[in-house]
């Protein structure tokens, strides 16, 4: 008896890597002292070696966006901010470091995964009109199309910058995650979309204050990790960080809404710099 033969449409080739956008990935690691103590001096040479061109973002087959730092306070000592297409490219780092010769004197304290997105809180030119209307603006008014041309010319490069985003030469860097709260008379997600739309126009209006001497980059990671975003600041120097989270926090989509979790502050290095600063 001949059996019925099942026959379905193939299943599309899987892929890791972005088709828009780029996986994120923070490694946070602290130097283990005694364990460096036992290494021996040929071996942590190579090992720094090793490490400096692992880190070397200009090497040929580094991630697409790789940058080092050094951590202020207890929480860490060394920071690698690594962004790519290639999720398993960014994992490379991790592995590499882990394998160096160095790699057992550097303990893993914190890490963060998350994919660079466009909000869907970005306005389109379509909302940006009918905001610029609902302040009262004259759609038939020459100031109203100059607001709205100049919108239109913005914007391409905004989400270019969102989605495949340039690192500043800025030397001062803080990562923080959060979430927004769920909460009793406080949840997020059981707001309509046009008031949380609002609150966060206001918070952006909020954030603009502050170009020129602070950038910010938001990567998504609902399902990735444990927190919805993760929030990075760069900054001229270290007060206008301070200062931007302090203002940000009175608006509404925080002060109601957002839950932080921990900050880490750290000075952009290379990676040369970065070890001998950790004395490794």
């Amino acid at each position: 008896m001949n059996r019925p033969q099942h026959t379905s449409a193939p299943l599309p080739n899987p892929t890791m890597e972005m088709t828009e956008g780029w996986h994120c990935l923070h490694l946070y690691y602290r130097v283990d002292q005694n364990k460096l103590n036992q290494i021996d001096q040929s071996t942590r040479a190579a090992g720094r070696e090793a490490l400096a061109s692992l880190l070397n973002p200009e090497r040929e087959d580094a991630p697409i966006r790789l940058q080092t730092s050094v951590v202020s306070g207890h929480k860490a000592d060394l920071h690698i901010l690594i962004m790519d297409p290639d999720p398993i490219k960014n994992d490379s780092i991790k592995q590499g470091i882990r394998a160096s010769g160095l790699g057992p004197a550097l303990i893993p304290t914190y890490s963060f995964v998350s994919i660079t997105e466009i909000s869907e809180y970005v306005p389109t030119l379509d909302q940006y009109a009918a905001k610029l209307q609902q302040e009262g603006a004259d759609p038939e008014s020459p100031a109203f199309q100059a607001k709205l041309k100049a919108y239109e010319g913005r914007l391409p490069a905004m989400n270019q910058q969102r989605i495949y985003p340039e690192f500043p030469d800025f030397p001062v860097y803080t990562f923080y995650p959060m979430n927004k709260s769920r909460v009793p008379g406080a949840n997020w997600y059981m707001e309509q979309f046009s008031n949380r739309y609002n609150m966060m126009a206001e918070h952006g209006i909020s954030g603009m204050k502050f170009a020129g001497r602070v950038v910010q980059v938001i990567t998504a990671s609902t399902g990735f990790d444990d927190w919805e975003w993760g929030v990075s600041l760069w900054g001229r120097a270290p007060e206008p960080i301070k200062e931007i989270v302090y203002t940000m926090r009175f608006d509404k989509a925080s002060a109601k809404y957002a839950e932080f979790g921990p900050f880490y502050l750290s000075y952009i290095m290379p990676p040369e710099e970065a070890i001998a600063h950790l004395k490794l």
